[in-house]
């Protein structure tokens, strides 16, 4: 249902998101990935984030479950954009940086501790991984698409199952496009290094 709702509105989206100034929301994460690191922007949607991160001098891999967005990202960006769900992805420590901007909070409550499981393994040790979710607690389904709400308690009991996971930021934000009023909890979480 979600998928189908990015792939018939996938223009539409784009032109809604494109323009949308992130940079604000871009400095918790990027100062801690080291520099000309790898980034994964998992679910990238219009490859907005992607494109600014190349742009920083990161190396960037995007990633989308909608091949109309695919193919708009790949436009965009010059990226080969890998048509993929977040739950495929079974990397091991490839990543200095992944990128989760409003794309998790499509799972299920019953997907998401496994996702995080598989985003964790294919984080490097002392990467980082930026997160967001709309403000609410529980599942719902609007205008088509399925979202899993995140409240502070809700992503804490998250954590609690992933000890080398250390949240290092949270806050809440407001919806950054003019006709939206939501708030969003962003955070920012780095991987330990396991000691032997």
């Amino acid at each position: 249902m979600t998928l189908d709702f990015y792939n018939q509105n996938a223009q539409q989206f784009f032109n809604d998101t494109i323009q949308v100034d992130m940079s604000e929301l871009y400095q918790p994460f990027i100062t801690q990935v080291k520099p000309n690191g790898c980034i994964l922007d998992a679910g990238c949607g219009s490859g907005r984030d992607a494109k600014a991160f190349m742009e920083l001098g990161f190396r960037v891999e995007a990633m989308d479950a909608s091949i109309e967005m695919v193919k708009l990202a790949s436009s965009y960006t010059g990226l080969n954009v890998k048509h993929q769900t977040l739950e495929s992805v079974t990397d091991i420590e490839v990543y200095d940086g992944i990128w989760a901007c409003a794309s998790l909070l499509h799972l299920s409550e019953k997907q998401l501790p496994l996702v995080i499981r598989q985003f964790e393994a294919a984080l490097r040790p002392d990467g980082v991984w930026y997160m967001s979710f709309k403000y609410g607690d529980g599942e719902r389904e609007k205008a088509g698409r399925v979202f899993t709400d995140m409240n502070e308690a809700r992503f804490a009991a998250l954590m609690a199952q992933r000890p080398n996971l250390t949240v290092l930021k949270q806050w809440i934000t407001e919806d950054k496009r003019p006709d939206r009023d939501e708030q969003w909890l962003n955070v920012v979480v780095g991987k330990s290094v396991v000691k032997a």
